[in-house]
């Protein structure tokens, strides 16, 4: 074993998913495969709140852990995991992500601190329900909007609001499977009310619907700060007139129809993001994605890409091509905290 890179991949499970763990059997198999042939030794550390302290034990011996781990999932939350993290964090072991960037990355909020950057849009914070019922309606005679929770995955707590005949609303929740609801203004706060709970990060971010959802979505894969590949789903679940969403289309970074996105992000972008939202290029994720959306072509015809949101947690699956690059990021980065 090569104790200048020992590295733990940490996912949730149970006491038997743990005491079972093999990395050949794994979702993350081709990643500990390429790992182990770049002479790293990798081992898995299935996490749960009950054996927190076992897992906390386990990443005091490593010098990395990457943590694919949603903040919120089937009720539960990742308070006590990122108390750990903190504090294997202060002690030396690299943390990716680390819960300050998934802080300042990968919630909603980011929509409403890079609005004004090339690749922002019409995005409001709103702080309470009466400050919601006040400024919706002028809102919305502009044009459908999208309501965002602070934080979450799988289009849950993401609402699209379009006004509708005689003074309702057509409202649609994100999640798959959801159908448009006739709603009036009383049953949307009723529905958005817990999103404004402080458990729930105490406000919801309103973000301009974007006309050319119907063609899709493009997820830009990074390992810190250098585009790794490229996912493609033809068609989103929140558009009022498309079918169920398709499967998400995996692709190396060299996809010919992103090369703006990828030149884009690379040459300028991905630092206006770090440093408008306070972090070190150091602090990157080794792995992370920004999802975007089609916007209005600029009067030259260049693309023009919307920010959607930014994935941090839990960034899986991934294109093949991140493999290479990220094993290639998690060796310079052991090798460095060694010396």
């Amino acid at each position: 074993m090569n104790t200048r890179h020992h590295v733990a991949l940490l996912y949730p499970g149970d006491r038997a998913a743990r005491s079972l763990a093999d990395p050949a059997a794994s979702r993350f198999a081709a990643l500990f495969e390429a790992l182990a042939a770049a002479g790293v030794h990798a081992e898995p550390a299935v996490y749960h709140d009950d054996f927190a302290d076992e897992v906390a034990a386990q990443l005091r011996g490593v010098q990395a852990v990457l943590v694919w781990c949603n903040p919120i999932e089937d009720g539960r939350r990742r308070d006590r995991l990122d108390a750990l993290l903190r504090e294997v964090a202060s002690a030396g072991t690299l943390v990716s992500a680390h819960p300050e960037a998934i802080l300042r990355l990968g919630t909603k909020d980011v929509l409403f601190e890079t609005r004004d950057l090339p690749f922002g849009c019409d995005v409001c914070r709103v702080d309470s329900l009466s400050q919601l019922a006040a400024e919706l309606p002028q809102r919305l005679r502009q044009g459908a909007r999208v309501l965002k929770q602070h934080r979450g995955h799988s289009g849950i707590g993401v609402w699209r609001v379009a006004q509708a005949a005689g003074g309702m609303l057509t409202v649609q929740h994100a999640q798959r499977g959801s159908t448009p609801l006739p709603m009036d203004m009383a049953a949307l706060m009723a529905t958005l009310a817990p999103y404004f709970e402080p458990s729930n990060g105490g406000h919801m971010i309103d973000q301009a619907w974007q006309p050319r959802l119907a063609e899709g979505m493009v997820r830009a894969y990074l390992v810190e700060d250098r585009v790794a590949g490229f996912g493609h789903q033809a068609v989103n679940a929140l558009h009022p007139d498309a079918p169920l969403p398709g499967p998400r289309l995996y692709h190396g970074p060299e996809l010919a129809g992103f090369q703006t996105l990828r030149q884009q992000l690379e040459s300028s972008w991905i630092t206006q993001l770090r440093e408008r939202v306070g972090l070190a290029h150091e602090q990157l994720p080794l792995l992370w994605d920004c999802d975007f959306m089609f916007g209005e072509p600029a009067a030259d015809g260049t693309p023009r890409y919307v920010l959607c949101e930014i994935n941090v947690s839990s960034v899986s699956p991934f294109p093949p091509s991140a493999v290479a690059p990220l094993v290639a990021a998690v060796r310079r980065r052991t090798a460095l905290a060694t010396t």
